[in-house]
């Protein structure tokens, strides 16, 4: 399935609304990722050498983590309709390809971010949110994760 207009558009606005506070509402995408998978938190290095008691929404190397993906996934899903496919830049791709191979990262952590990201983003726009752009957005991760899915099928054999 392509990615229409009408999705396009309800991407693109609730994108344009969250912009102005992306700092904020990536690091809540995050620790929902954590409220919904504890044991994730032992994938992110940063977070292992800060120990168990660091307060997660002070960390500043996970509030940059969080920001750096946040907006990238939302600025790929604003590109989709225009380029026909994810744009993040080729070795950025391939860089991420390899670190969640490296990290250990499975089908199920994607199903885990996609539904932390539209938990987050039905919180951050809520007087926007309907079923049909809960399917935009669910539609452009989908494309996004099996970007980077494709990148960790490389990286896995070329280490392999």
């Amino acid at each position: 399935m392509g990615f229409s207009e009408a999705q396009e558009e309800l991407v693109l606005r609730s994108w344009k609304a969250m912009k102005p506070d992306s700092e904020s509402i990536a690091l809540k995408f995050f620790l929902r990722i954590f409220e919904i998978a504890p044991a994730a938190k032992a994938m992110f290095p940063f977070l292992r050498e800060a120990g168990e008691d660091a307060p997660l929404e002070s960390h500043p190397k996970l509030k940059a983590h969080a920001v750096t993906v946040f907006v990238m996934a939302c600025e790929s899903a604003t590109q989709l309709r225009k380029t026909g496919d994810v744009k993040v830049r080729e070795a950025t791709l391939r860089r991420l390809g390899a670190t969640h191979v490296k990290a250990g990262v499975a089908d199920a952590h994607f199903e885990v971010v996609k539904t932390a990201l539209l938990d987050t983003i039905e919180r951050a726009v809520p007087e926007m949110w309907t079923p049909e752009m809960k399917g935009a957005w669910e539609e452009a991760y989908d494309q996004l994760a099996a970007a980077i899915k494709e990148e960790m099928k490389i990286a896995a054999s070329a280490s392999a």
